[in-house]
């Protein structure tokens, strides 16, 4: 089977699977609990129809014959559906464990990823260690055969409902910063860890802080061997590439949602969409998706190949982010006084849908490195400029 038939395949797939709750602009948390069995209940679906998955070890599930490409393919169909992603947490704690986990953690946790039974977060950002990762003060001490875990992380997507986390901890302060960092999977109903959902400015709790007070962990918690976890987190990280047409596909949707909107709304009494000015905006708006669009997928054509340049995922990420910013700040401009109604007030246009999608567009250019930071390495990696100065 082809792509454009395989394409064919998850479309179908996703049209008839897919959960029937609202989703929002972002990377969100279901709202209640209802949500979240649906989120579980469609992933488990999705692996077990191998839609997600196929680069696992055959025994767990995957696909000897595996092509990275179908993983880009789904996640550009999901997003086209409008349909809710699987959590990222739990998948990037999947390939850590299956590249660098024991027998017996891949046995104890993957199945119950697949299955849909377990959810998992990510604990890696604290509040001084955010775009610089590796500056991370949460510290995991020996005692006796375990360790005890103290410390804070923060912009934990899915924390308050996760059963499980994926922590990245100092295990040797001594060492540089890079190297003395280790890789844990945690028990979240463990003594000591407390999870404090942070209200966001869009009006969900998405995110959540997380509290390590002598929080106990087993021997068999460390993934990987002690001190490998900047290796390992980078490893798990790298599976994220196959995000990035899912990127592309929600900015086209985004321009397609603008030009309707232009076409719903009135500018002096006639539709906002057949004044030029107007029509010149979408037509920037459109030439900046298609060239988003198309280094994407130069950058996803270098990745197959394994001929992958650093600057790659710096520039895709930065000019979504900005392009996606500057959209949403334009289709409020184009509902004047009503882009300021929120979800619920009957006169808000598509129930708040641009309000919601701008407060979360400018989340876009700070998570997963701000666009400060993917300025420095494209200047600093890919066009060869002196390092920025840093005290």
């Amino acid at each position: 089977m082809d792509l454009e038939e395989f394409r064919a395949e998850v479309r179908a797939f996703v049209a008839g699977h897919a959960p029937d709750f609202k989703t929002r602009s972002g990377v969100r948390s279901p709202e209640n609990e209802q949500e979240l069995k649906s989120l579980l209940r469609w992933v488990a679906d999705l692996y077990a129809a191998g839609h997600l998955g196929g680069d696992w070890p055959e025994e767990y599930g995957g696909a000897e014959d595996h092509d990275p490409m179908r993983d880009v393919v789904v996640r550009e169909e999901i997003a086209r559906a409008r349909a809710p992603m699987p959590a990222s947490g739990s998948e990037l704690a999947a390939h850590a464990l299956i590249g660098f986990g024991t027998d017996e953690q891949r046995r104890r946790y993957l199945p119950s990823i697949r299955e849909g039974r377990e959810l998992w977060c990510q604990l890696f950002s604290e509040p001084g260690a955010g775009s610089d990762l590796a500056s991370l003060r949460t510290a995991a001490v020996r005692d006796g055969d375990g360790w005890v875990v103290n410390g804070q992380k923060v912009w934990t997507t899915n924390g308050h409902w996760s059963d499980l986390g994926y922590l990245l901890a100092r295990t040797d302060p001594e060492a540089p910063k890079h190297k003395g960092i280790s890789a844990f999977a945690v028990d979240m109903r463990a003594a000591g860890i407390q999870v404090r959902p942070l209200r966001e400015m869009t009006g969900t709790s998405d995110f959540n802080e997380v509290f390590f007070d002598d929080v106990r962990l087993p021997a068999d918690a460390v993934i990987g061997a002690p001190g490998q976890g900047w290796m390992i987190a980078n490893a798990s990280l790298a599976q994220e590439r196959a995000g990035v047409g899912a990127s592309v596909v929600q900015l086209q949707l985004a321009w397609e949602d603008l030009v309707k909107l232009a076409k719903a709304v009135t500018i002096g009494g006639r539709p906002a969409a057949e004044l030029d000015d107007v029509r010149q905006e979408l037509a920037g708006f459109r030439a900046e998706v298609d060239a988003v669009t198309m280094l994407a997928r130069v950058s996803m054509e270098r990745w197959e190949a394994g001929r992958e340049k650093a600057t790659d995922a710096p520039m895709a990420k930065l000019l979504f982010s900005e392009v996606n910013l500057r959209l949403a700040e334009y289709a409020l401009s184009l509902l004047g006084g009503r882009g300021v109604l929120v979800e619920g007030d009957p006169d808000a246009f598509d129930e708040g849908r641009w309000q919601d999608a701008y407060l979360y567009a400018r989340a876009y250019t700070i998570a997963g490195g701000s666009s400060e930071i993917m300025r420095n390495i494209i200047s600093e990696r890919g066009l060869g400029l002196p390092r920025e100065l840093r005290a």
